[in-house]
């Protein structure tokens, strides 16, 4: 018997609904992940990705995995046992960041802030006097909060400064280049507006040339990537892995989406909901929990009310009204709502729907 699949509003932190366009793509005749038609697809793919990493770098290209994998080969790729790794860890994702840089051997110095506050640069600056790497996270999922990347690759010296951009990338602005970012990762799944299963990933030369020859995962050894993904290995394309063909498929038509609205309009459809929502919450009387000048405005963190539980509200919402939203992390779990309004969702009329579902949810749950 077939399962029916309830449509729901995807107002969580992550995956969000998929532009139209990208679910379509989906659908498309399958190509092998050698054909000429395909790699002319993972090109044009890896065009746009440039675009929106705001980066001319030639290693750009869609990993095979989820943002986490991203993660993963960024550290892998730059940090061999006994090398420095100085985190900023403002929320759970700076958190995961340190666990796999110790993972890989790195010398772990955390930098720790605040849940709900931006990284301090001069802080992680005087962390340590000579570094092999500096990471943070641009826009915090756990907490809701955004931080100074331009700030932080102004004190990093001659370390390498990687950059989680999971929930930036596609709907606020993201300055690999201009912001002296190193390496950088995200995820298809937020603002892009794409089904999860893929690592927007970019790699500057310099990086590149400093790489780990060898690194212990070969499924995300950069150097083969490259010369499959992108051709840089020279000499035509090599095999490295079946490649999602669908995904790049769904990726691509993602890209494009949002390339035909103007990069600069989605951009500000992400900053006109979010005010919106946070407006809006505000005025029913609901405190916001990170830092003001520092907030998302794609992903909205509150505090769930005294005396409300939290569990109950976000079922009442998806058995009453089909929307998810997210708890907190940690301590915070039961404490803070997540509201995410990524890639489609970012509208005026997800923000009158989650505003007046909520409202129902707290008085009746």
């Amino acid at each position: 018997m077939t399962q029916i699949v309830p449509v729901r509003h995807l107002f969580g932190p992550g995956p969000c609904n998929p532009y139209p366009e990208a679910t379509s793509a989906l659908g498309l005749p399958l190509l092998g992940h050698l054909d000429p038609a395909f790699i002319a697809r993972m090109d044009r793919a890896c065009d746009g990705l440039r675009t929106l990493w705001g980066t001319e770098n030639t290693r750009t290209l869609p990993l095979s995995g989820t943002g986490s994998a991203g993660m993963e080969a960024a550290f892998v790729n730059t940090m061999k046992p006994g090398d420095v790794a100085v985190i900023a860890v403002n929320g759970l994702f700076g958190e995961r960041m340190c666990e796999v840089a110790s993972r890989v051997g790195a010398e772990v110095v955390r930098v720790d802030h605040e849940y709900g506050t931006p990284i301090d640069a001069q802080r992680v600056a005087d962390a340590h006097p000579n570094p092999t790497v500096i990471a943070g996270v641009h826009a915090e999922t756990s907490t809701g909060v955004i931080s100074d990347f331009a700030a932080l690759g102004a004190i990093k010296g001659d370390a390498l400064l990687i950059m989680d951009a999971v929930t930036s990338i596609g709907g606020m602005p993201v300055k690999v280049d201009e912001w002296g970012v190193d390496v950088a990762y995200a995820g298809t799944q937020k603002c892009i507006g794409v089904a999860p299963g893929l690592a927007p990933f970019t790699i500057s030369d310099g990086a590149f040339a400093r790489r780990v020859q060898k690194p212990q995962s070969w499924y995300l050894d950069l150097g083969l990537l490259g010369g499959y993904a992108t051709g840089t290995s020279g000499g035509g394309r090599t095999y490295h892995h079946t490649a999602p063909v669908a995904m790049v498929a769904s990726l691509e038509a993602g890209i494009d989406r949002i390339l035909a609205e103007g990069l600069q309009d989605v951009t500000a459809r992400h900053q006109a909901a979010g005010k919106a929502l946070q407006d809006g919450l505000e005025e029913m009387g609901l405190k916001l929990f990170a830092a003001e000048g520092h907030r998302l405005p794609q992903l909205t963190t509150v505090y769930v009310p005294e005396g409300v539980d939290s569990a109950k509200v976000r079922s009442y919402l998806l058995e009453r009204f089909n929307i998810e939203i997210g708890g907190g992390v940690g301590k915070f779990a039961s404490t803070v709502w997540r509201i995410g309004l990524m890639g489609p969702n970012a509208n005026p009329a997800s923000v009158a729907l989650i505003l007046s579902a909520l409202k129902e949810a707290i008085a009746k749950a």
